[in-house]
């Protein structure tokens, strides 16, 4: 891929080169063993920070990286997307989706003390939103948290919560309004993991082994108010102001994911032979993989296009929400149709463990449902453009 100088820097490409060396070396060499003992080194957090690879669209006074853009998480999930292994890119970026709350709504004194060890990789951050009876309606949570003096005391449950176990702060959506109704009553605290009162379980998965995913019970547990992100019962804003660039991070991913399945599959397809000739050399196969190339293209115009967009104030509003939802859709579906065409593609080996393609295989679904399933993007897309 040429990159387009119409949407690319300098300072990107540059930025591109570091991100891709660092998985070589960091990465690479380590992540079949990562992927079969479901977790990944600690200090991995402070070799990402390093690079500048936490820092991405996070406030330089508190460790952030300055002058970078959405083009700048486009080109590093395309990088990670190489290693083949979502669980990991998702858990080692799980601030990513934790921070902004903290970054935009926190105290300046939070985030001297929390941000700053985030962006260092000394500490690792989780949003904590979803809820065994809710899912993608995060209108209808039912974790509570009342006001007792300088503290709220929380009690609930938070399910599929990626870092969940090994995380030092979670950033938690709950109903300080038990009577409000909807979307109304609803505040974002920022919690220390390791209070008491919260219990923690481990969840296995389908895909994203590297991850550590987890069950998170929250029995009465003291929170000084002053960690409270944005305003009592304005929360549902906080979480709507995050959604936005976490579906852009998991449509990048999924197309860096498709990319990559796509360039194992015609690997594959050159040096294999069957009936006298290389796979590729057969018209099926080459129809196979221009399909998956078309898919591709036309995923990545709409990637950089929406990126393009969210680097223009002007541009932000409804129809904005609406292309965000519409690209996590088609990034997703991206990935799900060159994952299946890929493992076609390689036949038995894609059946085995170890592949690339083989770990993404189990991991479409996850994109595909995290952030807000294909149903919620569709419906919350059609309300954004007024039908």
């Amino acid at each position: 891929m040429i990159p387009n100088p119409i949407y690319y820097t300098d300072q990107h490409i540059a930025f591109a080169d570091s991100i891709r060396k660092f998985v070589q070396k960091e990465l690479m060499p380590y992540v079949n063993e990562w992927e079969e003992a479901e977790t990944f080194p600690k200090e991995l957090y402070k070799k990402a920070a390093e690079i500048g690879l936490l820092g991405i669209g996070f406030d330089e006074n508190y460790g952030g990286i300055a002058d970078t853009d959405a083009f700048h998480i486009l080109l590093s999930s395309i990088e990670l997307a190489k290693t083949g292994s979502g669980g990991l890119c998702a858990s080692l970026l799980s601030h990513s989706i934790g921070a902004p709350p903290i970054n935009h709504f926190a105290s300046p004194e939070i985030k001297e003390m929390v941000l700053s060890q985030i962006l260092a990789g000394d500490k690792i951050s989780a949003l904590a939103i979803t809820e065994p009876s809710g899912g993608s309606d995060v209108a209808a949570l039912k974790t509570k948290a009342i006001r007792d003096g300088d503290d709220y005391i929380i009690s609930g449950e938070k399910t599929f919560i990626t870092s969940g176990m090994r995380a030092d702060y979670y950033t938690v959506a709950v109903r300080t309004d038990p009577d409000a109704k909807g979307p109304n009553g609803i505040s974002m605290l920022l919690v220390d993991a390791h209070s008491q009162g919260i219990t923690k379980s481990k969840l296995d998965k389908m895909g994203w082994w590297a991850s550590d995913t987890a069950h998170l019970h929250f029995d009465e547990v003291r929170v000084p108010a002053k960690n409270l992100l944005g305003a009592e019962n304005m929360g549902f804003l906080v979480i709507m102001n995050n959604f936005n660039m976490e579906r852009f991070f998991l449509a990048a991913s999924s197309y860096g994911f498709a990319l990559t399945c796509y360039e194992e599959a015609l690997e594959w397809a050159k040096e294999r032979k069957t009936f006298g000739k290389r796979l590729v050399d057969h018209q099926v196969v080459r129809h196979k993989l221009v399909e998956m190339a078309t898919r591709l293209t036309t995923t990545r115009a709409l990637l950089e296009d929406t990126a393009y967009r969210l680097g223009k104030p002007e541009m932000q509003g409804n129809e904005m929400i609406a292309q965000i939802c519409m690209l996590k859709n088609v990034a997703t579906q991206t990935m799900q149709f060159c994952a299946d065409a890929a493992v076609q593609t390689l036949g038995g080996m894609g059946f085995m463990r170890g592949t690339k393609s083989e770990r993404i295989y189990r991991d479409v679904k996850v994109n595909m449902i995290g952030g807000g399933a294909e149903e919620i993007m569709k419906d919350l897309a059609s309300r954004q453009l007024g039908y």
